[in-house]
């Protein structure tokens, strides 16, 4: 008898504003296993299980529950189906309790009678499957209140109540205890063998290897393979995942120079962020690559190195002036370092702001442009066409023009111009080509190569393997809050890859 599949998605396509981020992608989960599906950061995990779930609208391919043809309008279309999908990012209102939010994601149902009944029958029903699940959750406490495993918990239960039995986790132990993570998924296995399916969206090999029952691996928006995850080694995985190894585009700059930043035991104060002891030196004359699957502090630390407001924890020595932790933001324009975040619309441009005032911003507080009630306008119009013109920032249709108006692309070109703009001794960049197509990246690689021939100390941080290896002289593998290991160009890809997933 032929088995029914719970869920399959075959030829799906999807792009984004021209970037392909599903190509002849598909996948096959049937009732009573838990598949994961692994891939890097960026190799279309996500996006392939938000048009499982109905959040994407697929360009092409076919989309099959129960062996049926379906075609989703929406989440809740979704849940018709009895797909429900725990997303990486919480989905909660804060203030409300736990029953309020899982009543928010359920259909009004009149029978039941007023909203204070449905909201008692609803806490009962919360803290009867809750004990089934062996979940400790109180319907009645606060969102707020609670730790990221019970607001995970909540996530899986809103779903669950809501009459799901294919289960979709997107990165569910990313923000849990090793305890935590192997609690729930114990819990979730046990609802797979009840007859239910659990796709198991992970990049953590050993999640993969101790409670998978298949594995699909993705990279590139593509579909690689699918196995049986005991039949194949942790070694075997990993070069599935990151592919093999690729030297092209890196090009060698002079000998490193001088220890130019040093940082030492940087964390996180207890309970309060994920930094756990990052140590690491960049010279001059070099680019220090950080690889990693995102959310193990990369972005902690480019805010702590960029010196954005948050308590840490060690020091960050700069050569000639001491811990940067203690620098004002003139006294880092004065130090010449160069900040390029991976937000550049929220966090490195103004976007109701004009082009050249974006520009400007970084040398107003010096008096080059006159004092703040009286702004030399002439001389930023002409201090921002030429680095327009020497940057290439395409689609400036006259200065005056809002920033919000230009591409990403061009964004962080504007960006790096005003950053670059006095010769920096030490960058700091976090995902430099972070949505931009191969033009804008290599545009924006060959400045970060020059900053580095000029003597400055480049420090990248980066998602995309093939980025990190394409620009770096020296690699360090964040993982779990801290560098686990270091390597020198020409770096051992799965050496890499195998380091930005174990999880000792």
């Amino acid at each position: 008898m032929k088995q029914v599949n719970a869920l399959q998605l075959t030829g799906i396509n999807k792009s984004f504003d021209g970037f392909q981020a599903l190509s002849d992608a598909h996948f096959t989960a049937s009732w009573g296993e838990v598949h994961a599906l692994l891939g890097e950061n960026g190799a279309g995990k996500s996006s392939l299980m938000n048009i499982a779930a109905g959040l994407y609208a697929p360009e092409t391919g076919s989309l099959l529950v129960d062996d049926n043809q379906v075609r989703l309008s929406g989440p809740r279309d979704a849940s018709r189906y009895r797909i429900g999908m725990v997303h990486q990012h919480f989905k909660l209102v804060k203030p409300f309790t736990v029953a309020q939010n899982i009543l928010l994601g359920l259909p009004a149902d009149p029978r039941q009678g007023s909203y204070r009944k449905r909201l008692q029958l609803l806490e009962q029903q919360i803290s009867a499957k809750a004990e089934e699940l062996g979940f400790a959750l109180d319907p009645r406490q606060r969102v707020e209140q609670l730790s990221v495993a019970e607001q995970q918990r909540v996530e899986i239960l809103k779903v669950l109540l809501a009459g799901a039995r294919i289960l979709i986790l997107d990165e569910p132990t990313a923000v849990l205890t090793d305890q935590e993570a192997e609690r729930l998924l114990a819990t979730v296995q046990a609802f797979a063998r009840q007859g239910a399916a659990v796709v198991l969206v992970t990049h953590k090999m050993a999640d993969v290897k101790r409670y998978a029952d298949r594995v699909t691996v993705m990279r590139a928006g593509k579909t690689i393979q699918t196995l049986d995850p005991q039949s194949v080694s942790v070694e075997e995985l990993v070069r599935l995942t990151v592919g093999e190894s690729s030297l092209s585009g890196y090009q060698p700059g002079p000998a490193a120079g001088s220890l130019r930043l040093q940082v030492r035991d940087l964390r996180s104060p207890t309970g309060s962020g994920p930094l756990a002891g990052v140590n690491m030196s960049v010279h001059a004359g070099q680019i220090y690559g950080i690889a990693g699957v995102g959310g193990n502090g990369q972005g902690e630390l480019a805010n702590a190195l960029m010196g954005l407001p948050q308590p840490t924890e060690g020091e960050i020595h700069l050569e000639g002036f001491g811990d940067l932790r203690n620098a004002s933001p003139e006294q880092r324009r004065a130090l010449r370092i160069a900040c390029i975040p991976a937000d550049r619309y929220g966090a490195a441009l103004a976007g109701s702001l004009s082009v050249a005032e974006n520009f400007a911003i970084g040398q107003v507080h010096e008096g080059r442009y006159g004092s703040f009630l009286r702004l030399l306008g002439s001389r930023m119009q002409s201090d921002a066409a030429a680095a327009v013109k020497d940057f290439d920032v395409q689609g400036v249709r006259s200065l005056e023009q809002s920033a919000a108006l230009l591409s990403g692309g061009n964004a962080q070109k504007l960006v790096i111009a005003r950053e670059f703009s006095r010769d920096p001794q030490l960058v700091v960049v976090h995902s430099p080509s972070r949505g931009l197509d191969v033009r804008a990246t290599q545009a924006v690689h060959g400045r970060l190569r020059a900053a580095r021939d000029a003597g400055a100390a480049v420090l990248v941080i980066s998602e995309d393997l093939d980025e990190v290896l394409t620009l770096a002289d020296r690699i360090g593998v964040m993982n779990g809050g801290r560098i686990v290991a270091e390597f020198n160009h020409p770096a051992d890809r799965q050496a890499i890859g195998k380091a930005m997933v174990s999880h000792d």
